[in-house]
């Protein structure tokens, strides 16, 4: 057994039935998001515990924080739908332990990975510790933002932080479902269209207040 709980050599195969039978049916087919998906072990980033089941169609708590991963083909899929190419410079927000910066990683040219700790993994991605409302400046414009889960209140500082052109995937809510969404910013402006619908965790930091409705 490998210090994750999952037997070596185990990891690769429940990897590669995870891409055919989860991802590729959730119509993921980009053949850079799938071989991403297929060479990050997921059981390294989710808790102790759960370690035997990291490759299940489940969100799951992140190891050494209180993230919570997004099912693999919810987030392939939302990944899929920001067009992350290689010169691309992406910024990953609530990513916790940092499974999601590892992929995004091994498709873009460079991942800032914004959290409010710090992840417990090497991700490949450059670290910025600070409140994600705010985003990441320093390191601005970006082609793509990935917020991993929903946000109830619109991100305005991290759409400013786009590049023209420049894409944010998230996740909104919709009564009791959530679906996920992408802007686009052209100039001052930005468009927005509704992606797919499918089950994400609410990010705390973008909780609306009382009453507000998206």
């Amino acid at each position: 057994m490998g210090e994750t709980g999952v037997a070596t050599g185990a990891g690769d195969a429940l990897r590669r039935t995870m891409v055919e039978r989860q991802l590729r049916t959730f119509d993921v087919t980009d053949l850079a998001v799938l071989s991403a998906f297929d060479a990050v072990a997921r059981e390294a980033y989710v808790g102790p515990h759960y370690a035997g089941v990291a490759y299940s169609d489940r969100a799951l708590p992140c190891v050494g924080g209180k993230r919570r991963l997004m099912s693999p083909m919810t987030l392939a899929r939302l990944i899929q739908e920001a067009d992350v190419g290689p010169d691309n410079v992406v910024l990953d927000v609530a990513g916790g332990a940092g499974y999601s910066a590892a992929v995004l990683a091994r498709l873009a040219r460079k991942v800032v990975a914004l959290e409010t700790e710090a992840p417990t993994l090497a991700t490949g991605a450059t670290v910025v510790v600070g409140p994600l409302a705010a985003g990441a400046p320093a390191h601005a414009p970006y082609d793509v933002i990935v917020i991993n889960g929903v946000v109830e209140k619109r991100p305005e500082a991290l759409l400013s932080q786009l590049a023209e052109g420049g894409r944010l995937v998230c996740f909104e809510r919709s009564g009791a479902a959530s679906r996920a969404v992408r802007y686009d910013r052209f100039g001052d402006d930005w468009s927005r269209r509704t992606l797919f619908n499918a089950a994400a965790p609410t990010v705390e930091e973008f909780r609306a207040e009382p009453g507000f409705v998206f």
